[in-house]
């Protein structure tokens, strides 16, 4: 999960997801609106000419609300990544954030997507300097916030109730110790509508996600590096520039052969390390 190339800016618009301590019953709620997330999104894949069947695009956005939530209830030098492979349809859906930086991004795979058993969710976590861990659990039909109920379940070890509410809106709730769990069970769109006059909601925190995933040629360069050297004429052929689509994000960027041997032969040196306050 390599962090963003280019970095954000923090002038540019994003959504505001907040999140509360529901007093009395022992949950964490998350909610936001993702209308302009979902924009960006759309005018992303205009850009880059990409053209997501539409069912495939509605799994993605109720994926990428409920990566959001969950993101915004980590702690803040985290890393995450999703990947949701689903049968039927039979696709892939990737996520990932940088939550120091606020970045999200991520893509649809519907072609040479390899059949598995079943669906299955994989969920990346890096902390700081800490190795990376993963985990994977199965799950049963195609709606991505039902999947991440069973990530929660079976992975986190804890009940959590994903619902999207009106419009773009969307909630995330999850148990903590002495949850009241009847009440968590019970909860549904219309008690979550108006959840501030039924319940004592304490605000935590609120945090501010853009669309963003910061791959520029230079970076494109390091993904192509390894193959380059393996078999330069297997990976250009004849041609002297070839296309590649962001593994992250799917934009595409252009490289040429000359660009891809003077990056091998004069590597960029690594940034100097930050000096001491």
């Amino acid at each position: 999960m390599p962090s963003a190339s280019t970095p954000v800016n923090p002038a540019d618009p994003g959504i505001d997801v907040r999140t509360y301590f529901v007093r009395g019953r022992n949950a964490l709620l998350v909610r936001a609106d993702l209308s302009l997330l979902f924009a960006d999104y759309h005018l992303h894949l205009a850009d880059q000419q990409m053209h997501p069947k539409p069912e495939h695009a509605v799994l993605f956005k109720q994926a990428l609300a409920a990566f959001v939530l969950y993101c915004a209830s980590r702690p803040w030098d985290e890393m995450n990544a999703w990947t949701l492979h689903f049968q039927e349809p039979l696709l892939n859906l990737f996520l990932t954030a940088d939550n120091e930086t606020s970045a999200v991004t991520g893509r649809i795979f519907a072609e040479q997507v390899k059949e598995m058993p079943g669906n299955l969710f994989y969920a990346d976590m890096v902390r700081g300097s800490q190795p990376k861990r993963r985990s994977s659990v199965h799950f049963e039909g195609s709606n991505p916030m039902t999947a991440v109920e069973t990530f929660y379940r079976q992975s986190e070890q804890r009940t959590a109730r994903c619902l999207q509410l009106d419009g773009d809106e969307y909630t995330l709730i999850t148990e903590h110790p002495d949850c009241d769990m009847a009440w968590l069970n019970s909860l549904s769109v219309d008690i979550l509508r108006d959840l501030d006059k039924r319940e004592t909601l304490s605000p935590l925190e609120q945090r501010v996600f853009r669309w963003h995933c910061g791959c520029n040629p230079l970076r494109m360069l390091q993904v192509l590096a390894p193959a380059f050297r393996e078999d330069a004429d297997g990976l250009f052929g004849n041609e002297e520039l070839i296309e590649i689509r962001c593994p992250r994000c799917g934009a595409r960027h252009r490289v040429t052969r000359e660009e891809m041997e003077a990056f091998i032969s004069h590597p960029p040196s690594p940034p100097a390390p930050a000096s001491s306050p």
